[in-house]
């Protein structure tokens, strides 16, 4: 790894970069599919719910911004290359053909919820590795997505 004045150990630090990375290519991916969803939406709730997607869309490329430099400020190097978030994603491929806002709803909810699952692995990760400061950032990741959860699951009721 590049050296750092970072005080967190190499090893903590080796770890929270893989860590950062894998969430990265979930949070790329996660990305994408709102895109997606954005583009694809149909239906009577149309407007409300494509700008809606675009919103979760802001908050998603927030994450993937603020886990990128996580990575890089503690001297990793990051992978967010497209080809590596499709390879690496842990979250169901987006299904490319739906056009039904309730499908493109399930799929968004689905979807959000496994990144909130993923959020929540990193904290309790960092945590163990002694990294605070990660763990952190993934709580604030794990509040947002619960957050936009409950608005997308709040359109399927």
């Amino acid at each position: 790894m590049p050296t750092t004045r970072n005080d967190l150990p190499d090893n903590t630090r080796k770890a929270m970069v893989a860590l950062l990375n894998a969430r990265l290519w979930d949070a790329l991916d996660l990305r994408l599919g709102l895109k997606q969803a954005h583009w694809n939406v149909k239906g009577p709730g149309f407007i409300a719910i494509h700008e809606f997607f675009d919103v979760v869309h802001t908050h998603v490329g927030a994450f993937v911004d603020d886990i990128a430099e996580r990575a890089v400020s503690i001297g990793g190097v990051v992978d967010g290359t497209t080809q590596s978030a499709a390879k690496n994603t842990e979250l169901e491929p987006y299904p490319a053909t739906i056009t039904a806002e309730k499908e493109h709803l399930r799929a968004v909810a689905d979807r959000l919820a496994a990144f909130g699952k993923l959020a929540r692995a990193a904290i309790d990760a960092a945590d163990e590795a002694g990294d605070k400061d990660t763990a952190d950032l993934f709580t604030g990741i794990s509040r947002q997505v619960d957050k936009d959860l409950w608005m997308v699951e709040a359109h399927l009721q």
